[in-house]
């Protein structure tokens, strides 16, 4: 049967001949700043709410410290990175921690089951480096072009004003990478009891480079000491009955009383390189880098003694940006990351303005002078520091009197080499293994509630997303698959008669063990 449905264009009319792929330079990157498709799109997309943030809109803030061990595990810090925050002991960096829900509006429930935001600024003495995570150590997809239709479908209908199953679904079952995180976010890890236990993650695969300008990939995380709790669906309602804004707070009251939470800062490392050896990408943000292969080495620790002075003016002003990194700390290939990197910073100078930066919430600490020559914008209200001649806000100057650049570093020269086009990565074909491995490391409990949940997700989608929402689960682990068409009465056997989705591979799962690390539990998954 032809397909009559229009063709999807641009905004200049243009057909959009490939809405799944970034224009990279080969499978895996980089990106190409001329992703002009791309640009307009997530542009736009970062200015469609005013004023509260397109996402991540419910938060609360915390004021606190940094300090690092000098070492990554048994070995010196300087080994893997030259960045200062993360070699110099007995130093106690300043920062500031937003938590957040994604989906929901400002005044959401903080017990919605949603991913929670966990966006850190370090005011290092080499100025802002701010990461921004999730507390899930996944996402649901592995392309920035795809993030504007993931929260359209995600947020509320455009006509009914509702969040519906069956738009979260839809995308869902046309994205088989999403269904790892599906996997978490449906269980009990899906709601965290607060925001003092939860674990933090910057998701993103991002390099560290030392002296010698010697790169390794690596994974940041947040572990904390008061240990890891979750709720399930009937806890939430229960708590939400009473109380829309529990895990503020929970993490106000407990602050002011004295009783300061804590993290352990870790890294996960790989040598840098496409890594072939490995049965997933490491670039792929849908998929775990697992812990006995490489393991979290601790390096720090965060503690939050101090509760915002005023809500608006720190933590609804407060900006953060992937792209915001010090020396020693690089960006990788990430097709997610070098998407998101664009994103943030575009968003909050459309959000806050263009001298967001000026705000004291997000400006670097005191002791670091900033010199620039950008100027003016709204709400200007300082100038940036200057050379010893006023009026040259230019750089070079044939006078010597206006600014000079830094003395050069050595740098990290990657390899790149490919064809410019738009890719589906061939190593990103098994989407199932690991979502089948989180499945059967999850307790009793914890598999009941996710089984629960799907359920009554799946008996408000129509029979095509049902049907392709189960051969999804099969296929990650046949009792997954079995117990949620069961529960919603769905034909188990007409869903596994489906087809692969066009344009992607029979699924395939590689059955391989791994081990799981959260919070002060391990589990070790044997293949079946």
């Amino acid at each position: 049967m032809s397909d009559q449905r229009p063709i999807l264009t641009t905004r200049q009319g243009h057909p959009v001949r490939d809405n799944q792929s970034l224009r990279t330079v080969g499978e895996r990157g980089p990106a190409t700043l001329e992703n002009y498709q791309f640009i307009e799109k997530i542009t736009h997309f970062d200015r469609e709410r005013i004023p509260e943030r397109v996402v991540h809109a419910r938060g609360a803030g915390a004021h606190g410290y940094f300090e690092a061990y000098g070492k990554i595990g048994d070995e010196p810090a300087s080994k893997y990175t030259r960045a200062r925050v993360l070699n110099e002991t007995g130093v106690k960096t300043p920062m500031f921690v937003r938590f957040s829900t994604v989906a929901g509006a400002k005044e959401s429930p903080e017990t919605e089951r949603d991913p929670r935001g966990f966006a850190v600024k370090f005011k290092t003495v080499d100025g802002n480096w701010d990461l921004v995570g999730n507390n899930l150590k996944v996402f649901f997809i592995r392309d920035a072009i795809k993030f504007p239709d993931m929260i359209h479908a995600f947020k509320p209908d455009p006509v009914t004003n509702r969040q519906e199953a069956w738009r979260f679904f839809d995308f869902v079952a046309q994205h088989p990478e999403a269904i790892h995180m599906v996997t978490w976010l449906k269980s009990p890890w899906g709601i965290p009891a607060n925001y003092r236990e939860m674990e933090g993650s910057g998701v993103n695969t991002y390099k560290l480079v030392n002296d010698q300008g010697v790169a390794h990939l690596c994974k940041f995380h947040w572990i904390p000491k008061q240990g890891v709790r979750n709720l399930t669906s009937a806890q939430a309602s229960e708590i939400q009955a009473k109380d829309v804004g529990h895990a503020t707070r929970d993490l106000y009251d407990n602050i002011s009383a004295g009783n300061f939470p804590e993290w352990e800062f870790a890294v996960q490392i790989m040598p840098d390189g496409p890594n072939d050896h490995l049965s997933f990408d490491p670039l792929d943000d849908t998929k775990r880098w697992p812990e006995d292969q490489f393991p979290l080495l601790k390096c720090g620790r965060m503690v939050l003694d101090r509760v915002p002075d005023n809500f608006f003016a720190e933590v609804e002003q407060s900006a953060f940006g992937t792209g915001v990194l010090v020396d020693g700390i690089d960006f990788s290939d990430d097709k997610m990351l070098q998407g998101r990197t664009l994103s943030y910073s575009d968003t909050q100078r459309y959000r806050v303005g263009p001298n967001y930066l000026q705000l004291p919430i997000n400006a670097p600490q005191p002791g670091v002078k900033v010199y620039s020559n950008q100027r003016d914008g709204q709400m200007t209200y300082g100038v940036d520091g200057t050379g010893p001649n006023r009026h040259i806000n230019y750089e070079p100057s044939t006078l010597a009197e206006g600014l000079r650049e830094a003395p050069k570093t050595t740098e990290y020269h990657q390899p790149v080499e490919g064809k410019l086009g738009r890719f589906q990565t061939s190593r990103t074909e098994d989407d199932y293994t690991q979502a089948g491995n989180r499945y059967r490391s999850f307790e009793d409990w914890e598999r009941e509630d996710l089984i629960a949940n799907l359920v009554g997700d799946m008996k408000q989608c129509p029979e095509p997303i049902q049907l392709r929402m189960v051969w999804h689960f099969w296929h990650a682990d046949e009792d997954y698959g079995r117990r949620v068409a069961e529960g919603a009465g769905i034909d188990l056997e007409k869903a596994k008669a489906l087809p692969p989705l066009p344009g992607r591979a029979a699924p395939h799962k590689r059955l391989e063990a791994e081990t799981y690390t959260d919070g002060t539990r391990a589990h070790k998954v044997a293949a079946e």
